[in-house]
């Protein structure tokens, strides 16, 4: 079984390799499921790496539709992950009915290959998941990265195993959730790959800083936090006013 480590810094991406982890995926902010890393992150890990990298392409939180110059940046940012030397890239696009978006998916497939190409936990949205995998498959992508629809991969174990059976010319991945109380139960289900990052809370400040930079109300699924254009002139023409005066 491949162990993947979802690496979110250079010292995760490091400990995945001295665990004897097989490979990684490697993004950045966790808490929003993940968006792509830097330039300077991904050069970092593939100059110290020498296990297999994939690089999660996701240029927002939020839901997994994209405007036209959103999805121009994802190909560019393959571009650039391929010609830095990544062996994979993590990805993948819906429709806002919740069906796979197969026309901008199956461009950013054939841009990758013959590299990897993972199917992110977008799959997790998905209304119809067999015919999912099978137009997925057609397209050639590698692995599906999912939980089963559930929040996480153990709650979702009937339908892992279905799919894994289902699945002939790609990787059923099952990831969320994974940890060393169950790691188990998915090696005896016969799954080819599991996904984790094995994550540990560690201390960085001796105490708590005056105010907090988190802000719960831009973590959202269903909408995302744009500056707005009427907003920002009204912002611009008050403060050019009073210089003016």
């Amino acid at each position: 079984m491949i162990v993947e480590v979802c690496a979110n810094s250079i010292e995760s991406a490091l400990n995945a390799q001295n665990a004897g982890a097989d490979r990684i995926e490697l993004c950045m902010e966790l808490g929003v499921g993940g968006v792509t890393p830097s330039y300077g992150l991904i050069k970092q890990v593939l100059e110290d790496l020498n296990i297999p990298v994939h690089v999660l392409i996701r240029p927002r939180s939020g839901d997994f539709t994209y405007s036209n110059k959103e999805f121009q940046i994802m190909q560019d940012d393959i571009m650039q992950c391929l010609d830095l030397g990544v062996t994979g890239i993590v990805s993948g696009v819906l429709t806002h009915q919740f069906k796979i978006d197969l026309k901008r998916t199956a461009l950013l497939v054939e841009l990758t290959k013959p590299r990897h190409f993972t199917f992110h936990r977008a799959f997790d949205w998905i209304s119809e998941p067999k015919k999912a995998i099978r137009e997925l498959q057609n397209i050639g992508v590698n692995t599906i990265l999912t939980s089963g629809q559930k929040v996480t991969a153990l709650a979702g174990m009937d339908d892992l195993k279905s799919w894994n059976t289902y699945a002939t010319h790609c990787s059923i991945m099952p990831g969320s959730g994974v940890n060393l109380k169950n790691i188990q139960i998915f090696k005896e289900n016969g799954f080819d790959a599991i996904h984790l990052s094995g994550s540990k809370w560690r201390k960085t400040l001796s105490s708590k800083p005056p105010i907090t930079m988190n802000n719960a109300k831009f973590l959202s699924d269903d909408s995302i936090a744009v500056s707005d254009l009427d907003l920002l002139k009204e912002v611009v023409d008050i403060v050019k006013n009073d210089l003016n005066s």
